[in-house]
């Protein structure tokens, strides 16, 4: 018997015509997103699920999907499906992470341009019979500087749209490396350059904890006098409030919001100023990236339904059904690798080194790297999958390597990863224990055995009496459990590490009276993906 997939939400005839062509069963009913408990009912007829962003796609419908074997969702977003409740009903969900760079990074230049010569003002005055010509004096980009915060995907093609129109181009971004920046024709630069030199600041970065707010008031009153602000990437990067009195004071001589901090935009602090663009997010909004969307996600659903082939998954590694089984474990163990390192790591990252050893070693090493490469790179871009990481990490500059040995020590198997930067090389080594739980075996060469939570706080310190106390108390003080506490240290009285395991996320508070003794080098929160 054919699959049988229901499209619950508008995708082109070509897209679906493509589910027919292939041998799919296709139920087309655009409008069957918006009613929830229809859908509820009958997704149990169905092995696939194609949806663009009307579909709501949580636990209640998940529950009768007796059958559902892939979601797909036409575009990058994810919000509107229960990711969780998905692959605990061992459901693939999928996206199409690359079909509307272009268009995303054409609307952030037609911004600039717009902003620029004030055109929606000068366009409704002039409809109005005003012929004001002297009121829209207008700037040129040419000769202008551009700051890109975010040079990935999106933002490299708007570096190189910036470059043709003759600007000079500044680009902010940890992941960037000096010779993809050189490759890119840009000048890599800290933030508070960046905002000290250009004349715009367009935004291509995923919303996240270090990201949010990124153009906060302090940044704002960095930046150049006259300077005008983009932002096509996400609601909350930039502190709107802000923004409207900077506006108003004159410091700041235009914006083009794109996203809003709370969407829809019925009011916001933006609306109604002089020289203020705003569209209703439309950056993908064109009809040749809708078109590129769907047609990515009948090929891919097709794919997995007829083939089992997995491409951009979301919530599993690309393996067959026979190396997942074995593999589960160590795949976690090396996204949790990847993301402590992640978290640890501010700098741009030159390159990734990995050594898979014993039974490791002898596994899909493709899958087990891709794991990795996503943990690292998820710290900065939630959106990264393991499809898609290696991608993001070449384009960036990143180099990664990986080395198979045979079994060289007291566990079966381990990996340890390796980042290099152009200040330091940071490592760390994990293994997977007989009971099939992952655990951090060794940190900058200190050995430990540490099991892994979703909330943890790393420290460094000199080996001195007290430590343990400290740690104690001040997590008792400000209410944190600790729920496994693990040590290590390099020698009697030498460099010493802690990770501690703790139930609830640890209060700013906590971690600035830790600072407040004096007895740590080093101390971060780290949070962990346990799902």
């Amino acid at each position: 018997m054919a699959p049988r997939v229901l499209v619950s939400d508008k995708l082109s005839e070509t897209a679906v015509q493509i589910f027919r062509d292939r041998g799919i069963d296709v139920d087309f009913q655009p409008d069957l997103g918006k009613d929830k408990d229809r859908l509820a009912e009958v997704i149990g007829e169905y092995d696939g699920l194609a949806i663009r962003s009307a579909t709501k796609v949580t636990e209640k419908i998940l529950a009768n999907a007796h059958k559902l074997k892939v979601i797909a969702r036409a575009g990058i977003g994810t919000d509107n499906i229960d990711k969780v409740a998905a692959s605990k009903k061992g459901v693939i969900v999928m996206n199409t992470p690359f079909g509307n760079m272009i268009t995303t990074a054409e609307h952030a230049i037609a911004m600039m341009f717009a902003v620029a010569r004030q055109i929606p003002e000068a366009s409704a005055s002039t409809q109005a019979g005003k012929w004001e010509k002297s009121r829209f004096m207008g700037v040129e980009l040419t000769g202008k500087t551009l700051g890109v915060i975010g040079a990935g995907n999106i933002g490299g093609i708007v570096c190189d749209r910036a470059r043709g129109l003759k600007m000079k181009v500044v680009a902010y971004d940890p992941f960037l490396g000096q010779e993809k920046a050189d490759k890119m024709g840009v000048e890599k630069v800290e933030l508070d350059e960046l905002l000290k030199r250009a004349d715009f600041i367009t935004l291509h970065v995923p919303l996240t904890d270090q990201t949010r707010n990124i153009l906060s008031r302090e940044n704002l009153e960095k930046t150049k006098k006259g300077v005008r602000i983009i932002n096509c990437a996400r609601g909350g990067l930039v502190d709107e409030q802000a923004l409207a009195d900077l506006l108003k004071s004159g410091h700041v001589a235009g914006a083009g919001f794109d996203v809003f901090a709370e969407e829809p935009a019925v009011e916001n602090p933006l609306f109604g100023l002089p020289n203020v663009v705003c569209t209703p997010h439309l950056g993908a909004a064109t009809t040749e990236a809708q078109e590129n969307v769907a047609l990515q996600v009948a090929e891919q659903m097709s794919d997995y339904l007829l083939t089992g082939a997995v491409t951009n998954a979301l919530n599993m590694p690309s393996v067959t059904a026979e190396e997942a089984k074995v593999m589960g474990p160590w795949i976690k163990l090396s996204d949790h690798l990847g993301n402590f390192i992640g978290q640890m790591t501010d700098e741009p990252i030159k390159a990734i080194n990995i050594l898979y050893d014993g039974v490791a070693s002898e596994m899909n090493l493709g899958a087990l790297t891709s794991a990795a490469v996503a943990g690292i790179m998820k710290s900065v871009n939630p959106e990264v999958n393991m499809v898609s990481a290696p991608v993001v990490a070449k384009e960036r500059g990143v180099k990664i390597s990986t080395t198979r040995q045979d079994k060289s020590g007291a566990f079966e198997g381990y990996i340890k990863i390796t980042v290099v930067t152009d200040k330091r090389e940071r490592s760390i080594g994990g293994t997977v224990f007989s009971d099939g739980k992952p655990r951090f075996i060794q940190i900058k060469g200190i050995n430990i055995d540490a099991e892994i939570g979703r909330h943890m706080v790393y420290t460094t310190n000199e080996d001195v009496p007290g430590i343990i106390g400290t740690l104690g108390q001040t997590m008792g003080e400000h209410g944190v459990n600790i729920a496994n506490f693990t040590l290590g240290r390099a020698d009697a009285g030498g460099e010493a590490i802690a990770l501690l395991y703790v139930d609830v996320p640890v209060p700013d508070a906590a971690i600035a009276a830790l600072h407040a003794t004096g007895k740590f080098q080093q101390i971060r929160p780290l949070q962990f993906d346990m799902g």
